[in-house]
């Protein structure tokens, strides 16, 4: 697989059913080894600039996902072209729409507020009769400062054995939380995908097409939720300009400076 660089981290430069493709891959394969996946967008990139622990698990990811149209964007005025933006919450039922072509496919929901799991699993249920949730968890607030509690966490997903772990607990909690616990997870792969789950289970109303596809989500995510957002929007949208200034300026004197160097 390919890969971009940009912003520090990597970028996997797959389209959609290639990358459900490669998750399938590894789930045939049963090596006893749990690959995770992170999906990146502008808030991610932010937070990876100064989040150390954040930094070590892009590192240590098996793939990693352009989910930010803004992030696609970018790489391509850098020169850096992805195929596409690979979304979190596209790759889901993307995912399960793959499982129930092939006959079956086990999930473990992990994150969102109680309640909210169930009521995916049972949506789940109906759109996709042939992926099986196998079992849901809303850990409480803190759990992961507590070894108890991720204990708690690994031994229900151990007793479920699912196909895929799929974990909405925000970020960075839930990219630091597997890579912490990677070794330890008992699924074959899991999945980094924030709002998935309240996504799935109707909780939130995703964004309509044609604002995915023209990068206006964060528009819609921001009318939906302004108190929870309207910080975190405003910081990215003065930070992100200055990254991708700073990658732009890079790459042309790197540029002019190899195109400087006297011939050997």
């Amino acid at each position: 697989m390919s890969r971009v660089h940009m912003f520090g981290y990597e970028i996997d430069a797959l389209r959609m059913s290639e990358a459900v493709e490669q998750l399938f891959g590894w789930i045939d394969r049963s090596d006893g080894r749990c690959r995770y996946v992170i999906t990146p967008n502008v808030d991610h990139t932010v937070m990876f600039q100064h989040n150390a622990g954040l930094r070590q698990a892009y590192a240590d990811a098996a793939l990693v996902l352009a989910d930010g149209m803004p992030v696609v964007a970018a790489a391509r005025l850098l020169g850096r072209r992805l195929p596409e933006r690979v979304a979190g919450s596209d790759l889901v039922p993307a995912l399960f729409n793959a499982g129930q072509e092939r006959g079956g496919l086990k999930v473990f929901l992990l994150g969102a507020a109680p309640g909210v799991a169930d009521r995916a699993a049972a949506r789940i249920a109906r759109q996709w009769p042939a992926v099986c949730v196998v079992g849901t968890y809303s850990p409480p607030l803190g759990f992961e400062k507590y070894d108890d509690q991720s204990k708690e966490i690994l031994t229900r997903i151990a007793a479920a054995r699912p196909d895929v772990l799929i974990v909405g607990l925000g970020a960075p909690k839930q990219e630091l939380w597997v890579h912490g616990h990677r070794h330890e997870i008992q699924a074959r792969v899991t999945l980094c995908v924030g709002a998935a789950i309240d996504f799935l289970a109707g909780e939130k109303p995703r964004a309509p097409v044609w604002m995915r596809n023209t990068g206006l989500e964060w528009l819609h995510r921001l009318a939906s939720e302004p108190k929870r957002l309207f910080r975190r929007y405003a910081r990215d949208a003065w930070i992100f300009p200055q990254l991708f200034w700073r990658e732009w300026t890079t790459g042309r004197l790197t540029a002019i400076s190899g195109r400087a160097k006297p011939p050997v």
